[in-house]
């Protein structure tokens, strides 16, 4: 097969359950991977990173990008990067956009992604956002990701026509706890939680979600937490 009719995919991969089905779903399509994870000042980044390098050596990818975006620690203002902000831990209240909410980072995920799928001629992006049973964060939804889709195309070369593909937003969490078993995800490999990365706090927004998630799909969640509500 020579490299021209090799079908390219870049997948922005947290190391997150929902960013880590999609990526399986992007393989499963005939995709060759090109991962991307982002080193943001997240409380948990070496966490992340670790769960990012495992699920690529899982899914052998042998194209890695670690993106490292330090401004989103000096911006603040959400409790992801910002050491002086609690991470919350009462549950998502459906309306409001959480602490948790970093200002406009898929936006900025995807604008990066973009720049490197031109580069490396891939003809889609995969990504994990899902607007069905999120936080609510407004970077999550499918008008948002449309949008970005067009504007990269306006922004890039005329050979360039990359289609964002976010697979998963339109399911609830225990949707993607069904789906992942059925194509036999490495859940045991990924992380959620927002507060801790050596147990997960099992309290924090993410956590909750996920944990709820895997209650409603009955089935039992691989990963240790230090408290389960």
């Amino acid at each position: 097969m020579n490299n021209s009719s090799i079908k390219k995919a870049v997948v922005i991969l947290s190391g997150g359950m929902d960013s880590t089905l999609s990526s399986y779903i992007a393989k499963n399509s005939g995709y060759e991977l090109i991962a991307v994870h982002f080193n943001y000042g997240q409380r948990t980044q070496d966490r992340e990173l670790k769960a990012f390098r495992d699920i690529c050596n899982e899914l052998n990818v042998l194209e890695k990008y670690e993106i490292d975006i330090p401004f989103f620690k000096q911006l603040g203002a959400n409790a992801l990067t910002d050491s002086s902000i609690e991470v919350p831990t009462s549950g998502v209240e459906k309306g409001i956009v959480p602490i948790t909410y970093v200002p406009f980072r898929n936006g900025i995920f995807l604008s990066i992604a973009s720049a490197i799928a031109e580069k490396e001629g891939a003809s889609a992006m995969y990504i994990g956002v899902v607007e069905e049973d999120s936080s609510g964060y407004p970077d999550c939804s499918d008008s948002f990701i449309d949008k970005m889709q067009n504007a990269i195309n306006e922004g890039t070369k005329e050979e360039t026509n990359i289609k964002i593909i976010s697979p998963l937003v339109h399911l609830s969490k225990a949707q993607i706890v069904q789906e992942s078993i059925k194509l036999n995800v490495a859940i045991n490999l990924t992380w959620s939680c927002y507060k801790e990365e050596n147990e997960a706090c099992g309290v924090c927004d993410s956590c909750r979600l996920r944990l709820n998630g895997f209650k409603i799909a009955n089935i039992i969640d691989p990963i240790k937490y230090k408290k389960e509500i």
